[in-house]
């Protein structure tokens, strides 16, 4: 009786991961039928929608779907998991420090990850108010005098998506997975009942057509090919968020419900326009009659585009604290939205940039169609960065033959370079959006990553080693006051600059003096019981050294309790003072970056989220020692 209980309370837990997966990982790809279709047919490629032609379209999305996801991602790119997190910054996580770092390969690899993961924020800004509009403007075709509200109503919809974060997702999250089952079948039973009435719309999977589409219209069929991709903008997505599931249930709900249902709708889509070609202006909403069941259509596809913009949302998140985390964005403020899920997180600077941009995009191209002409040229980058650096995984971590990786990135890049092609066409459509972005992002992040390497450099250069300045205060005997001091420590072999200004001009010591460092590490997340080492250096000093992955927050407090508890460090937790050193930056000609650069770094600095709060220190307790450093 207990297995039987054990192996239904299996299933059930096995159960809701998929519909979990349906909803977090799925909701991006899984909108795309609103408006790839219209987009390919409707959009200004000069292709009449002929049978052939749509035909050429189907065959085109059929063999994209499953060369991209389940080719390129579900087989290949998905295994190169680091600890079961995906993703561009984990794909550089994996790459040895001999090619990722000061190697032959540092400089390009880290380049490409870091420009590919600015080209994220492009897609997560561009995705919501797309995704949002799009079923919006269903009540256009429903109600024809509410068309003036389409704007408005989406704008409503995105303010209060972001606004909601702050409450975090747990509770949404719940609903996710039965919406999007609702959502995915509805998409093939719709697909289903016009392909019935026109079934031969289903030859278009012989590839053939594909590539007399092409011969026929070349250069309109790169412009169409650029429309094709959206129905793919999801692959990067999956394996940005296989971290919170793992990659069977993905696959399980990919190849079993997820691929076929959007497959069936795009036939069923192109069975509708065999007959009603002038309906191509907006073919999904379509598929059902006029009257109550389009309304129903109209707000099921609006919660299917509110959770897939939720998506988004999370990963821009997620991306940003793993930048944090590996020094190539600056502190921001990391909120935990609950306590039994560590990735669940809000970032506040982060929603409220991620809202300016999406609704000032809806505002700019007012129309779906518009804003699906500036959308797919940040993904198909980041795609064709992540075959690139896959290839040097393979043959710097995996020991692959340079021949084999090159073989199997050439097939990757077959189809990805012309994706990339054919999305730079809408550069001047609105194309330049992402990309602008992008290279501010990119521009920001290299700056912040050189500029506190030079910081560190100018610091470790004003500071004596810690083994010099412990045998100093050792000869001076220095009074000792009651209670324990902690210092912030960066370079756990230099004296912390705070250290020794104190020492400089108190001439006193705590009887306790804690060096504490934090490390982020090229994992995803440190088990608590790995995460602390501590060294006794006498005369009461002690060094703690905790580590975090980064998918972690760090907090100070916990680390500086666990030491006391469990490696017996004497603290006085009631006479504890935290010294942190607030320098003051004043970029000059020196060597080391351009002066443009150091004044922009100086400007992040400035407005970063201080140490304080990001470590979470009681600020009542923190003694700030201030100096002036010329970069």
């Amino acid at each position: 009786m207990e297995s039987s209980e054990s192996a239904s309370d299996s299933r059930l837990k096995h159960t809701a991961v998929v519909l979990a997966v349906l909803g977090v990982i799925f909701g991006d790809i899984g909108t795309s039928p609103l408006y790839a279709v219209k987009e390919c047919v409707y959009g200004a490629h000069s292709v009449p929608p002929t049978p052939q032609n749509l035909f050429g379209i189907l065959s085109l999305m059929f063999w994209s779907l499953t060369m991209v996801v389940a080719v390129k991602y579900l087989t290949f790119i998905m295994r190169a998991d680091n600890r079961g997190e995906g993703g561009i910054l984990a794909l550089l996580a994996l790459i040895p420090p001999d090619a990722g770092g000061a190697g032959r390969y540092g400089k390009w690899v880290t380049s490409l990850v870091i420009f590919g993961a600015a080209l994220l924020y492009g897609d997560g800004i561009i995705t919501p108010a797309l995704s949002v509009l799009s079923a919006v403007e269903g009540l256009e075709i429903a109600a024809p005098n509410l068309k003036p509200l389409v704007i408005p109503l989406t704008i409503c919809i995105l303010l209060g998506l972001f606004w909601f974060q702050r409450r975090g997702t747990a509770g949404v999250g719940r609903v996710f997975g039965p919406v999007m089952v609702i959502w995915f079948s509805t998409l093939a039973i719709l697909g289903v009942i016009h392909i019935s009435r026109q079934p031969s719309i289903l030859l278009a999977v012989n590839p053939m057509y594909a590539i007399r589409f092409f011969i026929e219209h070349q250069f309109q069929a790169l412009r169409v090919l650029g429309s094709v991709f959206l129905v793919v903008t999801g692959g990067e997505a999956l394996y940005a968020d296989m971290g919170h599931f793992g990659l069977r249930p993905i696959r399980i709900a990919w190849y079993g419900f997820v691929m076929p249902a959007l497959l069936l709708n795009y036939f069923g889509q192109g069975a509708y326009l065999l007959g009603h070609p002038n309906a191509a202006s907006n073919v999904f909403y379509s598929l059902v009659p006029a009257g109550w069941g389009m309304y129903l259509l109209i707000v099921l596809a609006t919660a299917a585009t509110i959770i897939a913009s939720q998506a988004m949302i999370s990963g821009a998140y997620s991306l940003t604290r793993q930048a944090v985390q590996l020094g190539f964005f600056p502190r921001v403020t990391v909120v935990h939205t609950s306590g039994e899920t560590e990735g669940q997180i809000y970032i506040p600077e982060i929603n409220w940039a991620l809202a300016a941009g999406t609704v000032g995009l809806v505002i700019f191209f007012k129309e779906s169609t518009r804003l699906a002409a500036a959308y797919g040229i940040a993904v198909t980058g980041t795609m064709l960065i992540t075959s690139l650096v896959y290839g040097a995984v393979l043959v710097k971590a995996r020991g692959w033959p340079v021949w084999k990786a090159a073989a199997l990135v050439v097939l990757f890049l077959s189809f990805d370079v012309p994706f990339l092609a054919s999305t730079a066409l809408k550069f001047v459509h609105g194309g330049y959006v992402p990309i602008l972005l992008a290279l501010a992002l990119f521009t920001i992040m290299m700056t912040w990553k050189n500029g506190r390497e030079l910081l560190a450099a100018r610091l470790s250069g004003a500071t004596p080693p810690l083994e010099t300045f412990l045998a100093d205060a050792a000869r001076e005997q220095p009074l000792r006051v009651g209670g324990t001091a902690i210092f912030m420590a960066s370079n756990p072999t230099a004296a912390p600059n705070a250290l020794v200004h104190h020492f400089k001009h108190n001439q006193t010591l705590h009887e306790t003096v804690i060096l504490l460092s934090v490390h982020s590490e090229p994992v995803p997340k440190i088990p608590r019981t790995e995460r602390i080492r501590v060294s006794d250096l006498g005369f009461g000093f002690f060094r703690i050294e905790a580590r975090y992955g980064f998918m972690q927050t760090p907090h100070v407090p916990s680390v500086v309790r666990d030491a006391a508890l469990h490696f017996h460090v004497p603290v006085d937790s009631s006479k504890t003072t935290y010294y942190l050193g607030r320098e003051t930056l004043m970029p000059s000609s020196k060597n080391g970056m351009a002066y443009w650069r150091k004044v922009l770094f100086v400007l992040i600095t400035r407005n970063a989220r201080s140490a304080t709060k990001y470590f979470g220190i009681p600020a009542v307790r923190v003694f700030e020692i201030g100096m002036q450093i010329k970069l």
